[in-house]
């Protein structure tokens, strides 16, 4: 568990930190005030996850791929994930407006707030998850039974962290899913190797949102919620070794299955370096840089893509 600061004060401005809206961000700058609630539940004016939801479809993509990737296919795929973030992160906020009002990071979202109702929530969601639903419909049959497929994970997971102090692991289920469906977009269906990067990746999200998870910690143990965070404590820095080598040995697996060539594995050593650095740096007492340690993983995630794509080219 997380050593208690030295006065309430302290714990009062550690708090208001890490507020969930950043300073002048892009919304409050160019858009209309009527569109900043939306956008803001939708999560644009956050994009580190978005490029988390995305980079698992590029790289089912990439696997499945000889030579390059296709770019409308991969421009299809921002589309419907900046969808679908926004459509996950409207359930969750539906889920867990109650408790976002008592957490300190999220007690400014819109639905906790009261800048939107629920009403207008839920019209948000039914757009964003028409425009997710036309971005699947472009894909193959194959695509849309996995598409459909995980719809159920996506109510699922807001619930999770009432139930187990593992909802990492269902996100990492859910936020993932994408490696599925860019390898069937292409493959038409699954392969091992695919399976195998799945995996993979799951064991990555455990890494990086149990990172995320440490800025919430003692909000949490108020509000009663579970998370990896709590459960691992002092622990984290072992885990997160544990964590981050079950993925690079399930991406290696995946890599040496379809028979990737060398240039995959001089790019994959630098992921790893990337991962170690992750695991050796953080201070789980540093909300900021529990932050930062989180965001980094869209470089991770880029490093992979680009060791898959080298591997494809090069084979």
């Amino acid at each position: 568990m997380r050593d208690q600061p030295g006065s309430s004060q302290q714990i009062e401005n550690t708090r208001d930190s890490r507020i969930d809206i950043p300073a002048e961000s892009w919304v409050d700058r160019w858009m209309p005030s009527w569109s900043q609630p939306y956008l803001r539940l939708g999560r644009f004016d956050r994009p580190i996850g978005t490029w988390l939801l995305l980079i698992p479809c590029w790289w089912g993509q990439a696997l499945a791929t000889d030579g390059w990737p296709d770019l409308l296919l991969m421009v299809l795929f921002v589309m419907g994930s900046l969808a679908m973030r926004a459509a996950g992160c409207t359930v969750n906020d539906l889920a867990d407006r109650d408790i976002d009002r008592k957490v300190a990071r999220t007690r400014t979202r819109p639905l906790a707030s009261g800048a939107l109702s629920v009403k207008q929530a839920l019209l948000f969601l039914a757009a964003m998850c028409a425009i997710g639903l036309a971005v699947l419909l472009t894909l193959n049959p194959y695509s849309w039974a996995l598409g459909a497929g995980v719809v159920g994970l996506i109510v699922l997971y807001p619930f999770m962290k009432r139930i187990t102090y593992w909802p990492q692991f269902v996100l990492g289920v859910t936020f993932n899913w994408g490696i599925l469906i860019g390898y069937a977009a292409i493959a038409g269906q699954l392969h091992l190797p695919a399976l195998m990067l799945y995996a993979a990746s799951i064991a990555w999200t455990l890494g990086y949102d149990t990172i995320y998870a440490h800025q919430d910690r003692e909000d949490d143990l108020k509000v009663g919620v579970k998370s990896s965070a709590l459960a691992l404590g002092r622990h984290t820095r072992t885990a997160l070794f544990g964590f981050y080598a079950l993925t690079l040995l399930g991406i290696a697996a995946s890599g040496w299955m379809a028979g990737l060539a060398w240039p995959f594995w001089a790019v994959l050593a630098v992921g790893a370096i990337q991962l170690c650095w992750q695991a050796r740096r953080i201070d789980i007492d540093n909300p900021a840089d529990c932050l930062a340690t989180f965001k980094s993983n869209r470089d991770f995630g880029l490093i992979v893509l680009a060791a898959l794509v080298a591997g494809q080219v090069a084979a």
